[in-house]
Parts: C-alpha cells; sequence; structure tokens
C-alpha cells in the first residue's frame, strides 16, 4: 500500500470497558489528525479478574475486527490485556499493523525519571501479578525499587460510575494507606481506568508524591512512533468509530462526556 494512504488508516484501541477512553481522549488531544476505532470488550469487564488464557481470546478476537477495518496501529490500552497478551497479539497480527502496548511508555519514562528512586504501583490482579512492570523496571538496571499492590475494586467501582464521592474516596485511602505504598516517591496508575479518579488519589497524598497519569505518556509514545515511522495523518480526522462486546447504557453516557459529543455504539458481539 502506498505510504499516503497507510497514513490515513485509523488507529484501532481496545480496553475491557471505559478505562482506554483515558488513553483514546488523550490521543486525540495530542493527534486531532487521527482516525480512531474504540473496542470496548464490556461483555467480559474486567479483564483483571480473568485467567491469562481468557484475556489472550479476547484480545485475538477484538484484533481480527480491527486487522478488518485496516487499522494502521493497534494499542492495547488496557494493563492487563498488555500485561497477559501483548506478544501474543503481535505475533497474530503478524504484518497487517503495528501493535503497541500501554507500560511499555510509562516504564520508559520512570527509567527517566526516578533513578534510585522507589515508587509504588496499582493496578488489577491480572496486572501485578503478571510481575511485568517489575522484570522491566528491573531490567533497566536504574536501581528502581517498585512497591506494588493489587486493587480489584477500583475499575468495577469506576466501571460503574462511582468516583468522584463518598466511596470512591473510602475505597481509594483504604487501599492507599496499604503498608507496600509506604515511603513512595511516585505513583503508577497501573491501570487505563485510574486517571479517572487522579483528583482523588492525588488529594489523598496532598502533593508528597506524584502521581503519573499514564494515558498521557501513552498518547506521547504513539506520536513519536507515528513520527518515527513515517505513519502521522496528515488529513482531518473523520468521526471515531466505537465497537461494544455489549451495550451498556454507562459506557454510552461515559464515551459522551469523554468526546463532548454524542456517539454511536456498534454492537459487535465477540461470540455468537
Amino acid at each position: 500500500m502506498p505510504v499516503q494512504e497507510l497514513k490515513n488508516l485509523p488507529i484501532g484501541i481496545f480496553d475491557s470497558g471505559i478505562g482506554g477512553l483515558t488513553v483514546a481522549h488523550a490521543i486525540t488531544r495530542i493527534l486531532p489528525h487521527e482516525n480512531l476505532i474504540y473496542f470496548g470488550d464490556t461483555a467480559h469487564l474486567p479483564y483483571g479478574d480473568k485467567s491469562t488464557a481468557a484475556i489472550q481470546a479476547y484480545s485475538v478476537k477484538i484484533c481480527d475486527l480491527l486487522i478488518r477495518q485496516k487499522c494502521k496501529v493497534i494499542l492495547i490500552a488496557c494493563n492487563s490485556a498488555s500485561a497477559a497478551a501483548f506478544e501474543l497479539v503481535k505475533e497474530y497480527v503478524g504484518s497487517k499493523a503495528k501493535v503497541l502496548n500501554v507500560i511499555d511508555p510509562t516504564v520508559e519514562y520512570i527509567g527517566e525519571h526516578y533513578a534510585g528512586k522507589t515508587i509504588g504501583l496499582i493496578g488489577t490482579k491480572q496486572t501485578i501479578n503478571s510481575n511485568v512492570y517489575k522484570k522491566k523496571i528491573d531490567a533497566l538496571d536504574k536501581e528502581i525499587t517498585l512497591q506494588s499492590l493489587a486493587t480489584p475494586l477500583l475499575a468495577a467501582m469506576i466501571e460503574e460510575g462511582f468516583f468522584n464521592n463518598n466511596i470512591s474516596e473510602s475505597v481509594i485511602s483504604t487501599y492507599l494507606s496499604d503498608p507496600h505504598l509506604q515511603n513512595i516517591e511516585a505513583l503508577i496508575l497501573g491501570c487505563t481506568h485510574y486517571p479517572l479518579i487522579k483528583n482523588q488519589i492525588g488529594a489523598f497524598y496532598e502533593g508528597r508524591v506524584d502521581v503519573l497519569d499514564t494515558s498521557f505518556l501513552v498518547a506521547q509514545h504513539v506520536k513519536s512512533f507515528l513520527q518515527e515511522h513515517n505513519l502521522a495523518s496528515e488529513n482531518p480526522a473523520a468521526d471515531h468509530q466505537f465497537y461494544v462486546s455489549d451495550f451498556t447504557q454507562s459506557f454510552e453516557e461515559s464515551t459522551r462526556i469523554f468526546f463532548e459529543k454524542e456517539v454511536h455504539l456498534e454492537h459487535y458481539p465477540l461470540w455468537e
């Protein structure tokens, strides 16, 4: 395919639900010319308590759709799926599209800014138990200590709309008071849902800890990647497309709030 045609193809993004919208929204701010195709696997959320095999199966099915839609890049906008399925998806997609994840840009940023420091990480059970952040950060050889805590209630709470209220405040303060997260200098929000509660997390720490919004880091990484590979679109973006594996009112509402306009959700069940 000619380079000019390739540039104008869309970016495919997928997550278990609304979390990846934080990344998609950040990408639209930094890359306003890019067309996005977003898939929220609402039938199977949250991914954080699913097995590796199940997440891999969902990811491959979603990539089938994104490949058919001729996406030039597929971004796994979910830490659990990035941990469980990135290598498999890369192999499965082959030369049909470039595949990116949300973990590598964050690790790179940590390496550049927190050498010799103690860093906290919160995420789903799948992300924390995979140990992927620790392995990648240790491989940097920057004497960074990582202290991790699984926070399984947070993603489900956010999907149900319980954020920025007393319920979420109580859950967040209970998790962040855990001994595993003491004496840290920065906290990685290791789930793409968590930027939605970044302000509450920041309020808990009262400026003592850097709260790292990974959605912005990932969007910057996508921009650099497109420029480096001469894939950045030069035409104005058309309307973005949104697919869900199970229609939910909360997902439609969240998408409308994020993109500040009415959106049309296409129902695409992964298994008939």
